[in-house]
């Protein structure tokens, strides 16, 4: 019943895996995707558990906390996933609709997850949602891990790898703006259920947010299927432009059917941002820290969606529901802000080399 407690427990999740998801990666690139996986794969679906009971037997708030600490060592999956894409299609163009397959397939499992989530838990209780989604975790983790036969083969220092990722310009960039793209996702996600629940609706909370992904995965699956000439850098610029703009008409929102319409129009370009940033990642990261820099990426996310959460629910909780989208409409507007004042540095070496040298190098 406190927005805030709920805010704050995922921020600790998603501040803790910022650290660790990239150590995990790191080790990753370095021993191999089962080697470390599956351990920290199976700490996090105990963690997930031990939260669920916590929360249903109302043990002490310092264990919900301890309990999203742990849950943290989860290995970042869809890095694991892109660098086989990675293997496979190596400087091939169906790499960029691997990409967008998987952008795509991301953006609609994690919000239909959460329309199923919230859905299970009005219908059934609670913690039904968490429920699900960590047997989820721990039998789709266990099928991929699975699959041997395209798991990367380790890849030595040498062929590029020195230090982190992040020390790298363009990772720097498109994290810090994907910081302030995830809170737009977790901002709808708060603002929706508080004003269905205002508009005596709450049942609808799950179908709305289920509707934030349509729009989002069919022009996800549009963009694999093109061959873009725009550079990349600059359809990552058009593409959070379009989120910081469909941002505005959420303010206004106020029944139902319109919340919806706002919320499907907000949605549609999420998909080709993350194409468009993993792409850059794979054009600017060396391949043997590859997994550490996609981490990066998804780890801004993660925690643009903690902080979203927990700041879309003090707003709800202190000036009302709709003005809990005022969150969305400046993070959309910091994102916009980075992306267009990193242009030259995320540019790909067809750019101006004069200009767009610094892109490739390491930030020191």
């Amino acid at each position: 019943g406190e927005y805030w407690l709920a805010g704050a427990v995922s921020a600790t999740y998603a501040l803790v895996s910022a650290f660790l998801s990239p150590q995990v990666s790191r080790l990753v690139d370095r021993l191999g995707q089962s080697r470390i996986a599956v351990p920290t794969t199976l700490v996090s679906a105990l963690a997930f558990a031990t939260l669920i009971v916590a929360a249903n037997q109302h043990w002490p708030v310092w264990t919900l906390f301890l309990s999203s600490l742990l849950a943290a060592l989860m290995p970042s999956i869809p890095a694991l996933v892109r660098a086989r894409w990675t293997e496979i299609f190596r400087n091939r163009p169906e790499l960029n609709t691997a990409f967008a397959f998987e952008s795509a397939a991301d953006e609609l499992v994690y919000v239909a997850g959460a329309s199923l989530s919230v859905g299970l838990s009005a219908a059934l209780f609670p913690e039904a949602g968490m429920v699900v989604s960590t047997l989820l975790l721990a039998f789709g983790s266990a099928a991929f891990l699975l699959q041997r036969s395209t798991e990367p083969p380790i890849r030595p220092a040498e062929d590029g790898a020195a230090g982190s990722a992040i020390r790298l310009r363009p990772v720097q960039i498109i994290t810090f703006a994907l910081i302030f793209v995830g809170a737009t996702f977790a901002t709808t996600e708060v603002t929706t259920v508080a004003i269905t629940e205002e508009l005596g609706q709450p049942e609808a909370a799950s179908l709305v947010i289920g509707v934030y992904a349509l729009g989002s995965f069919v022009l996800g699956i549009i963009v694999g299927a093109l061959s873009l000439r725009t550079p990349l850098q600059r359809q990552l610029a058009i593409a959070v432009a379009v989120i910081a703009l469909t941002t505005l008409p959420l303010l206004f929102a106020d029944t139902v059917p319109t919340l919806a319409l706002a919320v499907f129009v907000s949605g549609v370009a999420i998909s080709p941002t993350f194409i468009t940033a993993f792409g850059l990642i794979e054009r600017h990261v060396p391949p043997a820290m590859l997994t550490e820099g996609v981490t990066w990426v998804t780890t801004g996310i993660g925690i643009g969606i903690a902080l979203g959460s927990f700041a879309a629910g003090w707003m709800v909780d202190t000036f009302g529901p709709q003005n809990g989208f005022w969150v969305s409409v400046a993070a959309g507007s910091v994102a916009l802000v980075t992306v267009l004042a990193g242009q030259c540095r995320l540019a790909t070496p067809d750019c101006d080399p004069n200009e767009c040298e610094a892109a490739i190098v390491p930030a020191g």
